[in-house]
């Protein structure tokens, strides 16, 4: 398989591997409702999945994405208190699509419309267990380095 991405939900575990060589590996936090592919499920997707495309490469560590886009905000504890309700995408975003017709991609299971990324948090949320609305959130050290790491079409597979 050469160069690919496996996520383990139950170690909540991302390994970056070279056929089986680990190239790197990194605690995440997958979604808080558990594992599904459901639209609106709030639940990380399983399956064979490919990066869409990667979002961010010019963009200082803890900039705010809404909708994909930097908000032109950085992330600071201030801002948490004075949103403490918000889900908060930083530093990259590595957007997936589902690559199993059926399981998570078209119809009610698109992994690319329910917009499920890889992507940066706040370095004081937890990691190595399950606290997200369905991504893969990661340290923002963590998805950085990743981001430069990964390029778009790389095979990403999500198991229990």
């Amino acid at each position: 398989m050469s160069v690919h991405i496996e996520i383990n939900l139950t170690t909540q575990q991302l390994t970056l591997l070279d056929d089986k060589q680990v190239l790197r590996e990194y605690s995440i936090s997958s979604a808080i409702n558990g594992n599904g592919e459901q639209i609106n499920s709030g639940c990380t997707p399983r399956g064979m999945h490919k990066i869409r495309i990667k979002i961010g490469h010019d963009c200082q560590v803890n900039t705010i994405f809404k909708a994909r886009r930097p908000t032109g905000e950085i992330y600071s504890p201030e801002l948490d208190l004075q949103f403490p309700e918000r889900d908060w995408i930083l530093s990259r975003i590595i957007w997936l699509t589902g690559t199993q017709s059926g399981v998570n991609r078209s119809g009610k299971v698109d992994t690319l419309k329910r917009f499920i990324y890889i992507h940066g948090c706040p370095d004081v949320f937890p990691m190595g267990e399950p606290l997200s609305h369905g991504c893969i959130r990661m340290k923002n050290d963590d998805i950085m380095e990743l981001f430069d790491l990964v390029h778009n079409q790389m095979p990403v597979f999500i198991h229990e």
